[in-house]
């Protein structure tokens, strides 16, 4: 019989594997986006560029070395060649993996889904010609690496991602990773130019009062996306039956029978609940949820638009 054991742990080699998978979500069919930078994406304005769009009637104004003469010599009316300009847009992706996500019921631990959807957006910003950085941090270690066009620029953050797996020391009871995310939000701000394409990956678990903030002041000049990373016996106990899980002092047993435990485990998630959709409510962001039990490339189906592309 197969093992149900969760997935604990994704090293580089299977990162680098992704690319296999991004690759699929590059379904046929085109987007535009509209953004101010010059690069490789499209936008809906038109002008100089390598994208032929379209000829139309030569208008008081238009860059007379457009004009397409061959058309123009047929029709016997000056004709302009339209382009649609190509400009990039960098890629920031914000990826947590503190003490939090040592964790997982099925599927993979949180941190494993983590690392998984921060390769597969990675690898698209890659083969989109993109500038690809991130931010990487955990309790304890912030990884900063600023977004470049190169393969060796996602192999750096994808070996970030590994690394940071190997910092968890056990639970020690402290509220960190608020303050760990609030860092990664400030750093994102400062290496973010204007119009990136920022995702943020994390369970959520803790907030602080500034957060929601943090996440608004860095969308105010850039797209951003959350990838919330949800455990199942996060939001719902079993219907029976005795479990530990670790603990600042050890394990700790409960039991899932138990009416007045599970009314207050309920209380506890509602009241997280809560707080997780203030926070983005306040921040004017969207939150798609990450299931440890789901396969990263189908969640990721939800957030690109045709052909692959991270908006």
């Amino acid at each position: 019989m197969q093992d149900a054991s969760p997935l604990i742990r994704i090293d580089l080699p299977e990162l680098i594997r992704l690319q296999a998978d991004a690759r699929a979500l590059r379904l046929p069919g085109t987007r535009p986006v509209t953004v101010r930078q010059a690069g490789v994406n499209r936008s809906r304005q038109k002008g100089r560029g390598m994208v032929f769009s379209e000829v139309r009637l030569y208008q008081p104004g238009d860059d007379i070395r457009s004009i397409d003469w061959r058309v123009t010599a047929r029709r016997q009316q000056p004709h302009t060649k339209l382009y649609e300009e190509e400009r990039e847009r960098p890629l920031l992706i914000l990826c947590d993996l503190g003490d939090s996500l040592y964790f997982g019921s099925e599927g993979a631990y949180k941190r494993v889904r983590a690392a998984q959807v921060a390769g597969l957006i990675a690898w698209l910003g890659l083969f989109a010609g993109d500038q690809v950085g991130g931010i990487v941090f955990s309790d304890h270690q912030c990884d900063v690496l600023r977004p470049a066009r190169r393969r060796r620029a996602v192999v750096r953050l994808l070996d970030s991602l590994v690394q940071r797996q190997d910092d968890h020391t056990g639970p020690s009871g402290q509220n960190t990773e608020g303050s760990r995310l609030d860092e990664a939000l400030r750093e994102a701000r400062r290496i973010a130019h204007t119009g990136s394409r920022v995702f943020i990956i994390s369970d959520f678990i803790n907030l602080s009062p500034e957060t929601p903030a943090l996440i608004a002041q860095l969308a105010r000049h850039n797209t951003i996306s959350a990838l919330r990373v949800i455990d199942p016996l996060e939001q719902a106990l079993p219907e029976r039956g005795r479990f530990a899980v670790a603990g600042p002092d050890g394990p700790l047993w409960f039991d899932a029978g138990n009416s007045a435990f599970r009314e207050a485990f309920q209380a506890k998630v509602a009241e997280h609940e809560y707080k997780v959709e203030r926070c983005f409510s306040l921040a004017g962001v969207n939150a798609v949820p990450l299931y440890t039990g789901q396969q990263p490339a189908q969640v990721l189906k939800t957030v690109l638009g045709p052909r692959g592309r991270l908006g």
